[in-house]
C-alpha cells in the first residue's frame, strides 16, 4: 500500500503522529498499541451518515495545505475502494454550515465521519492509516467497484443548473411583463445536485 501512495501522503505521514500511535502499558507492564473501534470516537451523526462514510473537503486552492490535506484523505479512501460521500464546502454553502453546526465551530476541511462517528481531520486520519487501523474502522462499508467517474459530474456531485444555466436567475411572466427571480433549482453558485449520482 505504501508504494502506491502519492508524495503528499508520504510527506504528511512523516510530519505527523497519530494519537493512537502512543504505546500504552498493560497490567503486566508490557506496552501494547491501542486498537480503536468506532465506539472510541465521538458520536456526531450527520444527515444520511448513520451507515455511511462522509468526507468534507474543499476544492479551493487558495490555502495549499488545506487543499493538499483534502486530496490526501480523498486518495486514501479511493485506494481502500470504499464508497464515501464527498461534501465540498466550496461548492455548496449548506455543506459548510452543516459541518460547522455539527462540530460547533468554524472548522477547516478535511473532516471524516464514519457511521455517525467523527474520526477527525487530516492528522488523525493519516495517523490511523499509518498504523493500519483506518481500514479496520471502515470494515463493513460497501465497496466502490466502479473504475470510472460519474458521467454526469465527474464525481463532483454537482452540475451546472439546467434551469438557469448557472446564472441563479430566471425570468417569468407577470401580467404581460417579465420579472427576474432567484432560481429555485440551484444553490448560490448556480449548481444543482447531479441527477445521476446524488
Amino acid at each position: 500500500m505504501t508504494e502506491c501512495l502519492p508524495w503528499i501522503v508520504l510527506r504528511l505521514q512523516s510530519q505527523r503522529r497519530s494519537p493512537w500511535s502512543k504505546p500504552q502499558k498493560t497490567e503486566a507492564g508490557k506496552e501494547t498499541e491501542e486498537h480503536p473501534s468506532l465506539s472510541d470516537f465521538e458520536e456526531k451523526c450527520l444527515p444520511g451518515g448513520s451507515q455511511s462514510v462522509i468526507l468534507y473537503t474543499t476544492g479551493l486552492r487558495s490555502v495549499r495545505k488545506t487543499f493538499e490535506d483534502c486530496h490526501a484523505i480523498r486518495f486514501l479512501l479511493e485506494s481502500l475502494k470504499v464508497k464515501f460521500c464527498e461534501r465540498d464546502v466550496s461548492l455548496h454553502l449548506e455543506f459548510r454550515e452543516e459541518l460547522w453546526r455539527i462540530l460547533g465551530g468554524r472548522v477547516i476541511p478535511p473532516r471524516l465521519f464514519i457511521r455517525g462517528r467523527y474520526i477527525g481531520g487530516a492528522d488523525e486520519v493519516i495517523g490511523l492509516h499509518e498504523q493500519g487501523r483506518l481500514k479496520k474502522l471502515l470494515a463493513g462499508i460497501p465497496l466502490n467497484l466502479s473504475d470510472s467517474p460519474c458521467n454526469g459530474c465527474g464525481n463532483k456531485r454537482f452540475v451546472v443548473c439546467s434551469n438557469c444555466n448557472g446564472s441563479c436567475k430566471i425570468f417569468e411572466e407577470d401580467q404581460n411583463d417579465e420579472k427576474c427571480i432567484i432560481c429555485p433549482e440551484c444553490n448560490e453558485n448556480g449548481l444543482a445536485k447531479c441527477p445521476i449520482c446524488s
